[in-house]
Order: C-alpha cells, then sequence, then structure tokens
C-alpha cells in the first residue's frame, strides 16, 4: 500500500503550491506545474526499475488458462470507481470555493486535509485487506464511499466536509492496492497477474476521463455541484452492487462443486 502514497503527497503538495501560485496569473501557474512535473519526472527517471519479461513458455501457459467472469467484472468495478472519485477530484475544491462560496484559501485548505488522508490510506486499506482480506476490504470500503460521497447531498457543514475529505481521500490511492490485492487473489500465476492489472489500469484510466468529460458537460450545463456528487455516489452503488454479486457467486461456487 505504502507504493502508492506518493499520490497523497502529490495532492497535499499541489493544495500548498497552487493557491501561491495562482497570484502569478492561471497561465503561469499551469506552466509552473508542467515544469515542475517535468523536472521531477527527470529527476526520479533512473529510479524508476526495469521490466522483467515473463519466459515465452510461462506467457504460452498463462494464455492458454482461461479468463475468469470474475477478473473481468472486478475489472469493470474498477473503472466505476474510477469515474466516481471524478466529483471529488476535479471539482470539490471548486464546490467549496465558489459552490460553497468558502473562498479559494477554504477550499485549498480541505484539499491539503484530502491530500494528507491519501498518503496513508493506502497503508490503512492494505492494513484492513490484511486483516479481512481483500474482497471483504473492498466491499467494506465501498459501502464506506457511498457514504462519504453521499454526505454532500444532505450537509455541507464542517463535519461534512472533514468526513467526506478524509474518508474519499483516503480511497483515491487505496482503492489501487486494494483491487491489485483481489486480483492477486484470483490469479496465482505472476504472467496472468501482470495482464489483469495492465488490463485494470487501462479501464481505470478510461472511467476517469470518460468520467471528467461526462461531469465537465453536464455541470457546463447544470451549474449544480450536488448533482455531481449524487452521480459519484451512484457510481460507488452500482460498484458496490457488481462486487457484492460477484463475492456471492464466488462463496456458492465451491458449494456447487461439492
Amino acid at each position: 500500500g505504502l507504493v502508492f502514497a506518493g499520490v497523497g503527497l502529490g495532492i497535499a503538495a499541489s493544495g500548498v503550491l497552487v493557491p501561491l501560485l495562482l497570484r502569478l496569473g492561471l497561465s503561469q501557474t499551469w506552466a509552473a506545474l508542467g515544469l515542475l512535473a517535468a523536472a521531477t519526472t527527470i529527476a526520479t527517471w533512473r529510479g524508476w526499475p526495469a521490466d522483467a519479461p515473463a519466459p515465452p513458455e510461462a506467457k504460452a501457459e498463462s494464455a492458454s488458462r482461461p479468463w475468469p467472469v470474475t477478473a473481468t467484472v472486478l475489472i469493470v468495478v474498477y473503472g466505476v470507481i474510477a469515474a466516481g472519485l471524478v466529483p471529488h477530484m476535479v471539482f470539490l475544491v471548486d464546490f467549496i470555493a465558489r459552490g460553497l462560496d468558502a473562498g479559494i484559501a477554504a477550499g485549498a485548505g480541505w484539499w491539503v486535509a484530502f491530500g494528507a488522508s491519501a498518503t496513508v490510506g493506502p497503508a490503512i486499506f492494505g492494513a484492513l485487506a490484511d486483516r479481512i482480506g481483500f474482497r471483504a476490504a473492498l466491499g467494506t470500503a465501498l459501502a464506506l464511499q457511498i457514504v462519504a460521497v453521499g454526505v454532500l447531498l444532505v450537509s455541507t457543514g464542517p463535519l461534512a466536509l472533514a468526513f467526506t475529505s478524509i474518508v474519499v481521500g483516503a480511497y483515491v490511492p487505496g482503492s489501487a492496492p486494494l483491487v491489485l490485492g483481489r486480483l492477486r487473489e484470483i490469479f496465482h500465476d505472476p504472467v496472468c497477474q501482470q495482464t489483469a492489472w495492465s488490463r485494470a489500469t487501462v479501464v481505470f484510466s478510461l472511467g476517469q476521463a470518460a468520467g471528467a468529460w461526462l461531469l465537465s458537460a453536464m455541470f457546463a450545463h447544470t451549474g449544480d455541484h450536488r448533482l455531481l456528487f449524487g452521480f459519484g455516489t451512484a457510481m460507488f452503488a452500482v460498484a458496490f452492487v457488481l462486487d457484492r454479486l460477484t463475492a456471492f457467486a464466488a462463496t456458492r461456487q465451491p458449494l456447487r462443486e461439492s
């Protein structure tokens, strides 16, 4: 889980840096962030681990194995999760700053809290998975997200903002180790694990891109932030139902076999 904690550090840092950079202007802010990203990439480029290609025999053996339906559903769930995260990742600060008329400083402050939670989120959800298993941990986390996103539909007070920022913030990077761990429970072969994770990553990216496009168009048409959070709540509800149906089918399979 600690591998994904860097996402939280970046979120928290942006909550501090962006308000300061905005004093220079919007174009200058984007340019500075681009230069910072490029400099960080160059500085860490040699630290990335080299690919370890699998032997051809292992690839051929894994390709001949049937692909489980549970893995396909899990990958779809990961894509739905990606869409459900978009309202907070893209619109939370704007909702606080403009929707609640609290100003950019308040929005940035809650974004820092969001990022601080994201820093420890992977470790928390990883520890939960170690205790109850990845299948149960994923279902628990999804149920928690339904409440954490949906709370903004009924309350926007400080407690609601703290709850939604901390819980969803922890899950943004915490979702990855949960899904990765669940895929490792489904596939015991390293080649199949790598293939499944690659597909899941692509579907997650598509879910985020599609969700961002759809919600941007929705907000441009309605100007209603709560509609966006309603969408996020619905996406997590769909992901939860799909995940639980798959878990139920998996528990019934041994009974049918016996």
